[in-house]
């Protein structure tokens, strides 16, 4: 398998999942910091965005979740 065809694949690997949720999950802290502003400022609107944004994110890293135990063994870059 040629570099180009492992790089490709690095985003349906185990390692690309991984770091997806390691993202995903780093945006949590933006989304606290933004609700603590709302409450702080007592902006119902910010706090409604913040929430949404929030949910978002628990259903994203859920769906990375999944998709990490759908690969399992079959893990493109170990071959």
């Amino acid at each position: 398998m040629s570099a180009l065809n492992k790089a490709k694949g690095f985003k349906k690997s185990k390692s690309g999942t991984y770091l997806t949720m390691a993202t995903t999950a780093f945006g949590a802290f933006g989304v606290a910091k933004q609700i603590k502003k709302a409450r702080a400022e007592s902006d119902t609107l910010r706090l409604i965005d913040a929430t949404v944004s929030a949910v978002a994110i628990v259903t994203g890293l859920a769906v990375l979740y999944r998709e990490l135990k759908r690969l399992g063994d079959d893990d493109v870059l170990l071959g």
